[in-house]
């Protein structure tokens, strides 16, 4: 019986449907692991198409692609590593997530994924087959037990896998990221690890996905709940952690601990991540946002700095009669703090136009919310004309708190292809900022204090009329927020959120608006999911409503 287990993790980013680049991947991952002399490679849940694939796994095509591929590598283990490889598996007509164990050459064991989630972004039981309770496997004489994500998390596959004569498990997993994941995961998983007295090897993709991130941050836990390996968060990375059996089991007595990030530059690199991903695996070369001067758009140019380099970032300032001077000095400071690209293109006169062509319609009504939205929809079509003329994809920059209450304007500044800080109320906004101007991580693409400190202090506003201000119409953000918060993420009832302190008049009036507004985000482009509760997958009202939580 084997005495010694090397374990190499390939925390690595999948591209949702191409096979044939994951599999590049692959192949670079398990050469590695031969030549460090592992005994067995883990690839994350799902690698070969990527996770999660959503309804392209219920094309026969890509379902027998995969397995193909996985045949094909398979042949590699034939003198090398034993491979841990998952993938959607068609068995006897029945779909199933699978992990496959790779050696001598050939697929030796499959075990199906037991639990399949149904909840928040997940929506696997829809498209995979529940497999039975799975049995460990053998190898070198050791029993090894291969529960795929989720069936770590419910009850009953470890405890099976226990009472099995499992000695260790191998975990191929897809969990995104959310502000709570790494304190769920240890929380969560390591009941299951101390209960059942099992070592684990937990590996985990990264990468953006639509709206999903997922940061990697692979582990190990010994037996007690002990992490004793750690993988970099939100970057692709590999090790290879040595076990050795003890007389009181399988013991971790080599591997590298990372330090796994959380808070601000944990919430700074998801954006950074999501976004970069959606523009690269979509294959545009460059990105266009309007920069106003404001907060918002400052903070997503320095994100796309960040992520793609200043170089693949293009920023407009598309000033009216109602822009203020020193919104256009804060725009160019910014510009030019971040080393983008920077214009200014005028819309007085498209703006102009349009109020000359709809007087005849319009006659004496006063100057209101239409005319505001005009010339928001007039610098989308601005933006738009760009993107078509010269190719770079058109980023919005609305944050979460307008996208709650609809103060963002469709086919307006609601016009793009994604939008970094859809996740991320006003107030957070600030406080990311502020860490970024006083962080630089020598990752990230972007410079040093890329956000002028006046765009940061002086009071919000849209300007689009006479000294505008945001207060004008909303409850200051830190109010807002609160409120917003308490109605989203929290689901509360309107008493409980009044009893923090806000009135009746305000809760009342952001319920409603919170709930008319549903039209526009079925229509806003995705954005990375930051908090527990994003607005697509995570929170999917009906559009009509005519519920309210009354006092």
């Amino acid at each position: 019986m084997t005495q010694t287990l090397k374990i190499a993790s390939a925390q690595l980013n999948a591209h949702v449907g191409a096979l044939e680049k994951n599999m590049a991947k692959a192949r670079e991952a398990y050469a590695r692991a031969k030549a460090d002399g592992a005994d067995i490679l883990v690839l994350p849940e799902q690698f070969v198409i990527g996770y999660p694939a959503e309804d392209l796994v219920l094309k026969p095509a890509a379902v027998a692609d995969c397995k193909v591929h996985a045949e094909e590598f398979a042949k590699l283990t034939k003198n090398g590593p034993a491979v841990v490889f998952n993938l959607p598996w068609l068995e006897e007509g029945k779909l199933y997530n699978a992990a496959l164990f790779m050696r001598d050459g050939k697929i030796t064991d499959v075990r199906h994924k037991h639990h399949l989630p149904n909840y928040g972004v997940f929506d696997e039981f829809r498209i995979f087959t529940r497999g039975p309770l799975p049995d460990p496997i053998e190898f070198k004489g050791i029993t090894i037990g291969l529960p795929i994500c989720e069936d770590l998390w419910q009850p009953g596959v470890a405890s099976h896998l226990a009472d099995k004569g499992a000695e260790i498990m191998i975990s191929p997993n897809g969990s995104p990221w959310r502000r709570t994941a790494l304190s769920e995961r240890v929380e969560a998983l390591g009941e299951k690890v101390y209960n059942e007295g099992l070592p684990l090897i937990y590996v985990n993709q990264i990468g953006g996905q639509d709206e999903l991130v997922f940061d990697g941050s692979s582990f190990s836990m010994a037996a007690d709940g002990t992490i004793v390996q750690a993988l970099k968060s939100f970057v692709e990375d590999y090790d290879i952690a040595t076990w050795e059996k003890g007389p009181k089991g399988w013991v971790c007595i080599e591997a590298k601990l990372e330090k796994q990030l959380t808070g601000h530059e944990a919430d700074w690199r998801a954006m950074c991540l999501g976004l970069g991903d959606y523009v690269n695996k979509n294959y545009f070369k460059q990105i266009v946002l309007g920069l106003s001067g404001g907060v918002d758009s400052a903070a997503v140019a320095a994100i796309a700095a960040d992520a793609l380099g200043p170089e693949r970032v293009w920023c407009v300032m598309m000033p009216s009669r109602y822009t203020a001077g020193e919104s256009l000095g804060d725009a160019q400071d910014c510009a030019e703090r971040i080393g983008c690209r920077y214009d200014v293109i005028a819309i007085k006169p498209a703006f102009d136009a349009f109020q000359e062509m709809l007087a005849p319609m319009f006659g004496d009504l006063p100057f209101d919310t239409t005319e505001e939205n005009m010339q928001s929809r007039t610098r989308a079509l601005t933006l738009m004309a760009i993107s078509n003329k010269f190719g770079p994809m058109v980023v919005t920059t609305g944050n979460k708190s307008e996208m709650a209450v609809g103060y963002a304007t469709l086919y307006g500044d609601m016009c793009g292809g994604y939008n970094p800080v859809k996740d991320i109320y006003k107030t957070e906004l600030f406080e990311l900022c502020k860490w970024r101007n006083k962080n630089n991580p020598e990752d990230l693409l972007g410079g040093d204090y890329p956000i002028p400190d006046n765009i940061i202090t002086k009071p919000p506003s849209a300007e689009l009329r006479e000294d505008q201000k945001d207060s004008d119409s909303l409850p200051e953000y830190d109010v807002l927020d609160d409120i917003l918060f308490g109605l989203i993420e929290q689901e509360l009832p309107v008493e409980d959120i009044i009893a923090r302190g806000h009135t009746p008049e305000n809760v009342k009036r952001i319920q409603h608006l919170l709930y008319i507004a549903e039209y526009k985000r079925r229509q806003a482009p995705p954005g990375v999911k930051i908090g527990t509760k994003n607005f697509g997958k995570d929170r999917r009202y009906p559009i009509t409503n005519g519920y309210r939580d009354e006092v």
